[in-house]
C-alpha cells in the first residue's frame, strides 16, 4: 500500500468520477441523476444526496476541477488543492463506520456532495504532494484514450486505464504483431 486506505480509495473515486468523461464509446457515465446514484453507491459515500439535477450538476462542476488536477505539476496543483479545502470547509475528523477502521472526514454529513468529492480529492491529493508522489498521477498511454489514473503500483508500471479497456486492446495488438512478424516469410 502506497497510501492510507482512505486516500487510496479517495483517489481511487477521483480517477472514476474524472473518467466518467473520458469514455472511448463517447457517453458520458455521469450524464443522469441515476448515474450519479450508482457512483454514490460505489464509493461508499456517506453523506448527503440529494438524487437531483441540480446535485448533478454541482458533481459534473466538481468533476471539470478535479480532472485539472492531472493536467498541471506538484507546484501548481498546491493552490488548487488549498483553494478546495478553503471553499469547502475543511475540518478534519477522525471517524469510523460501517466496514472502514479510523479514517478522516474534512465535511459535515449535510454538505452538499459536490463538496465532499472536492474536499475529499483534495485531501488525498495533499498525501500525493506531501510524499513528493505526484508523478504517480497519469494519463492513460494508448493512443487513442484520454483517460486518467493513478498508479499505486510498487515499481510503477502502471499505464493504462481501467475504463477502457486500453491494457487488453495493447495486449491483443503486440501479440497480433509478435504473431505477424513470426509468420512473416522475410
Amino acid at each position: 500500500m502506497v497510501f492510507a486506505p482512505d486516500t487510496e480509495m479517495n483517489l481511487g473515486a477521483a480517477v472514476d468520477l474524472v473518467n466518467t468523461a473520458r469514455r472511448r464509446d463517447g457517453r458520458d457515465a455521469l450524464a443522469t441523476v441515476e448515474d450519479l446514484s450508482e457512483f454514490y453507491r460505489r464509493w461508499g459515500y456517506t453523506v448527503r444526496h440529494d438524487e437531483d439535477a441540480d446535485e448533478l450538476a454541482g458533481v459534473r462542476a466538481a468533476r471539470a476541477r478535479v480532472a485539472a488536477l492531472w493536467d498541471v505539476d506538484r507546484d501548481t496543483a498546491v493552490p488548487l488543492l488549498n483553494e478546495m479545502l478553503d471553499r469547502g470547509g475543511a475540518v478534519l475528523h477522525l471517524v469510523r463506520h460501517d466496514d472502514l477502521d479510523w479514517h478522516l472526514h474534512a465535511t459535515g454529513p449535510d454538505t452538499p456532495l459536490a463538496t465532499v468529492i472536492l474536499v475529499e480529492t483534495a485531501m488525498a491529493m495533499v498525501d500525493v504532494v506531501r510524499t513528493d508522489e505526484y508523478d504517480r498521477l497519469q494519463h492513460c498511454e494508448a493512443d487513442d484514450c484520454d483517460a486518467v489514473l493513478v498508479d499505486l503500483s510498487r515499481n510503477r508500471s502502471r499505464r493504462f486505464c481501467d475504463v477502457n479497456g486500453c491494457a487488453n486492446r495493447a495486449h491483443v495488438a503486440a501479440y497480433r504483431a509478435r504473431r505477424s512478424a513470426s509468420t512473416d516469410p522475410a
